[in-house]
């Protein structure tokens, strides 16, 4: 996970919410099924789009304030901020090219 920035309760003001570009967030948890399936599909695209957007993960059950406070009651879901507003949301296992869409939107 070399292109994919681990995010936490602490670091999400700066990783995030003060980040010059656009970060997208894939909320998840060790024992979702479908949050392991998408896994590879964020590190497919950080490595494709490194150093126009961040990619981050968040573990929601070692960083439950984050979650809580932008509505999370479903993983996974995956959003984009940009300037620490929230362009983008989707929740559920997405095709590629739909993240990818969203991605180059909010890089625009």
């Amino acid at each position: 996970m070399a292109n994919v920035t681990e995010l936490s309760d602490s670091n999400f003001q700066s990783e995030v919410l003060e980040s010059a570009e656009p970060v997208l967030i894939d909320f998840w948890a060790p024992w979702c099924g479908p949050c392991r399936l998408i896994a590879p599909l964020i590190e497919e695209l950080a490595a494709e789009n490194a150093g126009s957007i961040k990619m981050a993960k968040m573990n929601i059950d070692d960083s439950p304030n984050t979650a809580t406070t932008y509505g999370v009651s479903a993983i996974p879901t995956l959003m984009i901020f940009k300037a620490g507003e929230v362009v983008k949301q989707f929740v559920g296992v997405q095709p590629k090219n739909r993240l990818q869409q969203a991605i180059d939107e909010a890089k625009g």
